[in-house]
């Protein structure tokens, strides 16, 4: 059975994941109403994905005969941003954070010297590193393209 200090810092990530899911639904009705379809699509499939990502912790903490995961408080999110680049960048420094959270929580399995669930959590550090990097590229091409190619871009986000 994983320990107490595993158990709540799973479960904590199970919060921070809902969390993120909330973020990019406010983004995606963000661009929504801004036109943006694309980057609206696009950001309602990360919200999807991190969604997932918390049915995923919490299916594994009860699979390990851990406590039922508690649905505590999400807490409110942004809910407008300056520009599509303003948007894209908030992306990539909250996958920063988001890396960092999972670093944390794989550091406190070595701790616990619980191997399983260090084994679980490989999946969301290579995750993480492509989330980062997909989040830096977009981010960069809207830098590049400017107001001319925003529209081409976001066009192309919505192809996910």
């Amino acid at each position: 059975m994983m320990t107490e200090k595993l158990q709540d810092a799973l479960n904590r990530q199970i919060i921070a994941e809902l969390w993120s899911a909330n973020l990019y639904l406010s983004m995606s009705f963000y661009f929504r109403k801004q036109g943006f379809d694309g980057f609206a699509h696009w950001m309602k499939e990360q919200s999807r994905e991190e969604t997932e990502h918390a049915c995923m912790f919490a299916d594994y903490l009860i699979k390990r005969g851990g406590r039922n995961p508690t649905l505590t408080k999400v807490d409110e999110v942004p809910q407008s941003w300056d520009s599509p680049l303003d948007a894209f960048r908030h992306v990539y420094g909250h996958e920063c954070e988001v890396s960092e959270m999972i670093d944390r929580l794989m550091q406190t399995a070595i701790e616990e010297k619980d191997n399983a669930t260090q084994e679980f959590l490989w999946h969301f550090v290579r995750e993480q590193v492509e989330e980062e990097a997909t989040a830096e590229s977009i981010a960069e091409k809207i830098r590049m393209v400017g107001d001319a190619g925003v529209l081409f871009l976001d066009a192309k986000l919505g192809e996910r």
